[in-house]
Formats: structure tokens, sequence, C-alpha cells
């Protein structure tokens, strides 16, 4: 499985994880998904609504995922994973990740450290909720068109 974002949305993602620093950012990652490709071609940054750690936790409200969904319909797009940072702290999945993310998507996890974004990896959790498998995360060069944040 692959995720392909363009270069400026990533940057996008980078910067939203240094303005919320030193909590967690989160938002939808909208776009295609077929062939073992995902496709990212717009994102959704949200409020982080988690009131009492949102420093290593972050909440995505049920309005908010709604919207978000609606808005890819609409769009003719699919909503193909979430993004959050973890702020000083590695570019994978918490226990805490793992016991409230769906199998099917992908979770692009972007470290922040001192207020600097650092790397981003793409992660899918597995079927069965064992853990999370690695996917190779492309980012093309270039502008694209069509990004809300």
């Amino acid at each position: 499985m692959r995720v392909v974002i363009p270069a400026d949305i990533m940057e996008k993602i980078r910067r939203h994880g240094e303005e919320t620093y030193p909590q967690e950012c989160c938002g939808f990652m909208l776009g295609s998904a077929e062939d073992g490709v995902r496709k990212v071609s717009e994102i959704r940054g949200q409020s982080n609504e988690r009131t009492d750690s949102p420093q290593n936790r972050f909440l995505i409200s049920p309005e908010q995922f709604k919207a978000a969904e609606r808005a890819a319909r609409a769009s003719g797009q699919t909503m193909v994973g979430i993004y959050h940072s973890h702020p000083d702290s590695p570019a994978r999945p918490s226990e805490y990740d793992r016991d409230h993310a769906w199998p099917w998507f992908s979770y692009l996890i972007v470290n922040v450290g001192n207020g600097k974004a650092g790397e981003g990896k793409a992660w899918q959790l597995r079927d069965d909720r064992s853990g999370y498998d690695l996917l190779q995360l492309e980012i093309l060069d270039g502008m694209h068109k069509g990004e809300k944040s």
C-alpha cells in the first residue's frame, strides 16, 4: 500500500503541526483509493477537541467527521485517512492511536520536535487490530490545486 501526497499539501500538514505545538494537530485526508494506492488531493484541518491531554491525544468530533465525509462526497472524493502530529515524540502510532483507529484508513503522523515539524510516516491498522503496518509514503514535487485547510 502506498500513500501519495503532493509536497505542498504535506507542507501544510507540517505547518499545522507547528502552529498547534505543543498540542497535537489533526485533520482529514481526502482523495482517491484504488489499486493499493491512496492519493491525497485535499486536506481538511480540524480543531483538536481533546481538553484533558491535547499535548499527546487528539479528538475529532462526530460532527467534524460527518462534515468531512459530506465534503468528500460532494467533491467526488473519498476520505482516505487522518493525519495528526506527535509533539516531541516519534512519528509512529501509540497504543492510544491503535485503540481509536479504523483498519481501512491511512494514518499520517508527523513528528514535531521543539515546535519544528520533522519526519512524517504513513501507517495502516491491521484488520485484526494487532498493530500497524508502515506504508510507503510518496511525496510528489510540484504545486497542487484544490487543498483546503
